[in-house]
């Protein structure tokens, strides 16, 4: 592994959702280069820059075959901690580790099937592929794969994290014309509009509720498509209330507990709940098209390096 970053994800994983399986070595975004590889391993070499993803893609499978879904069947996704024979490729002092998803990126090495790994360009800024192997690239393909943004439209994001940018740059792209974004971190306003958000919204600045203030910014309307990044329980409702009536389209992506509460009453006036995995993205066949938008500058992912530390510094930090 050659650089990693975090994902809210991995933070889940750490108080044990969805399943309590400890010790668990974090991560699931990373880079690096193939160290070796075992028998029956074909289209690496030594020496490739990859990067993992939680996500296969076989080709072969009824559903990789669709256009409907992105969960592979043949190499289908894991929260168990373990790898598909049902092992764990690590230890820590004797004991069984466990894994993120397929894989652990927060380490030196990693072992992993070669069905959940994606050769790059060498060229690839490693904070890029980082960032690109989860979080941008599952906001960018739930506006692309999942919701299908229309030119001229109307979207929310909830939450402006990695999947949060993701989600704007690609409505921007698909043609959106009013994209809101909505963070009660201030600081967040400047990074939306660097990917192209045109509202802000705080909801700690006003008294109103969230599908509000996006009816006042929409001439009492709402929007066309909602992207819910938190999975915070109370804004997945706001997410439904923010679309239009009879034709609003909800992606929820984010997650924070296993069971909320939905008012029902606003699906039943023809908005649609859509949950996504990695935004629908099909890891070899769409991943390598968001990773050529980011080689030839049409995707520039800048603003969402914070800042770097050593591994060894994690618990520190």
């Amino acid at each position: 592994m050659l650089y990693a970053s975090v994902c809210r994800t991995d933070l889940l994983f750490a108080n044990g959702f969805p399943i309590p399986a400890f010790p668990r070595v974090m991560g699931h975004e990373g880079v690096g280069v193939v160290e070796s590889f075992g028998e029956g391993v074909t289209g690496l070499r030594e020496g490739d820059l990859v990067i993992p993803a939680y996500i296969a893609e076989c080709k072969t499978c009824e559903t990789c075959m669709s256009e409907k879904t992105n969960l592979c069947l043949k190499y289908p996704l894991s929260y168990n901690g373990l790898m598909l024979d049902g092992s764990s490729r690590m230890s820590i002092r004797g004991q069984t580790a466990y894994h993120a998803f397929s894989c652990s990126t927060w380490c030196q090495y990693l072992v992993i099937n070669v069905n959940f790994l994606i050769k790059i360009d060498p060229k690839t800024p490693l904070p890029d592929a980082s960032f690109l192997s989860c979080g941008f690239s599952t906001g960018y393909g739930a506006t692309w794969k999942e919701a299908m943004v229309k030119n001229g439209s109307s979207v929310a994001v909830f939450g402006l994290g990695a999947v949060g940018l993701g989600a704007i740059k690609g409505a921007k792209s698909h043609g959106a014309i009013k994209v809101i974004g909505i963070d009660n971190n201030p600081m967040k306003a400047a990074k939306g509009r660097a990917f192209g958000m045109t509202d802000f919204i705080n909801p700690e600045e006003s008294d109103k509720s969230i599908a509000e203030l996006v009816k006042d910014l929409t001439a009492g309307m709402g929007v066309d498509y909602s992207f819910e990044c938190t999975g915070v329980p109370p804004l997945i409702n706001q997410a439904i209330q923010s679309t239009k009536l009879g034709t609003g389209k909800i992606i929820q992506m984010g997650v924070e507990e296993p069971n909320v509460n939905i008012n029902i009453i606003g699906l039943l006036v023809g908005r649609t709940l859509k949950g996504s995995i990695f935004g629908g993205l099909k890891a070899k066949t769409d991943l390598p098209i968001i990773y050529s938008k980011c080689k030839n500058r049409e995707i520039q992912l800048d603003e969402l390096l914070s800042h770097e530390i050593k591994l060894e510094d994690v618990d520190s930090f």
